[in-house]
């Protein structure tokens, strides 16, 4: 019996092209909801993107929120349940470092706040290419993360250079969404730390929660949930690592998994 279900939010709820979450989805939302199922969100995102996106997901009422790929969780009444921000001694070797290295452009995440410590080239083509210059942030010292509490660091590299990026980042790991950039959180976190942290929460068992994803930071929450669906616009790899691959966000991937399962 499934008692908890987690989603991812860009190309899982929200498609990459319109960025609105489809009627079907929302309805199928409502229906999971009214049959006592706790939904959670489960992103890479930080919590200061809720603000940026559809109404019709942010309207929601939400059981409890996984953001930052599981290194800052909360529930829909604001009571965090998992905060896990850099260790100092990481941010303490790794600063200093990309000072000096001008090609690792990276954006740093804090909870109310975000920056580049460069002018970001790869962000900026990344972002005209899905039209949203309007989340571009600030340029700032990365010396402020000495200061500030951080929790994920988005350097906008290739997957060939993650190992170069992380031996000079002691305690971090790789969370990649992307081909563009690769969310960069403490070792030993994921999406599945949130969701373990959730379900314990609520005295659920992990073969009692279903996780929907289809991107590379999604995979290790698809095999951890009882059930792991990967959207139709996944990559081969996600898919590869799911229990079930429904149809595209867009062609109502969400409502149609929803059905298979018996859910609604």
């Amino acid at each position: 019996m499934i008692r908890a279900a987690f989603f991812d939010i860009d190309g899982t709820l929200i498609p990459m092209t319109t960025r609105r979450m489809p009627e079907s989805t929302l309805s199928a939302l409502h229906a999971l909801k009214e049959k006592g199922v706790k939904l959670y969100i489960a992103s890479g995102r930080p919590p200061v993107h809720l603000t940026l996106l559809d109404k019709a997901m942010t309207s929601f009422e939400w059981d409890g929120y996984i953001m930052m790929n599981g290194q800052y969780c909360f529930e829909g009444n604001g009571n965090v349940f998992r905060r896990q921000p850099l260790k100092q001694e990481t941010l303490e070797v790794l600063v200093p470092w990309l000072k000096e290295n001008a090609d690792f452009p990276c954006t740093f995440f804090e909870l109310e706040s975000s920056y580049d410590i460069a002018f970001n080239e790869s962000m900026y083509q990344y972002l005209s290419s899905i039209s949203r210059l309007d989340q571009m942030p600030p340029v700032e010292d990365p010396v402020r993360a000495l200061s500030h509490e951080t929790y994920m660091i988005s350097p906008y590299i290739t997957a060939d250079r993650d190992a170069e990026f992380l031996s000079h980042a002691p305690g971090m790991m790789s969370a990649r969404w992307s081909p563009h950039f690769a969310d960069m959180i403490r070792e030993n976190g994921g999406k599945p730390e949130g969701i373990k942290a959730a379900l314990a929460m609520h005295g659920f068992t992990r073969e009692e929660a279903i996780a929907f994803g289809d991107g590379g930071n999604d995979i290790t929450m698809l095999a951890y949930a009882g059930i792991g669906v990967a959207m139709g616009n996944a990559s081969d790899e996600v898919k590869a690592h799911s229990d079930y691959v429904t149809d595209s966000c867009e062609n109502d991937g969400i409502y149609k998994a929803f059905k298979h399962f018996d859910l609604i």
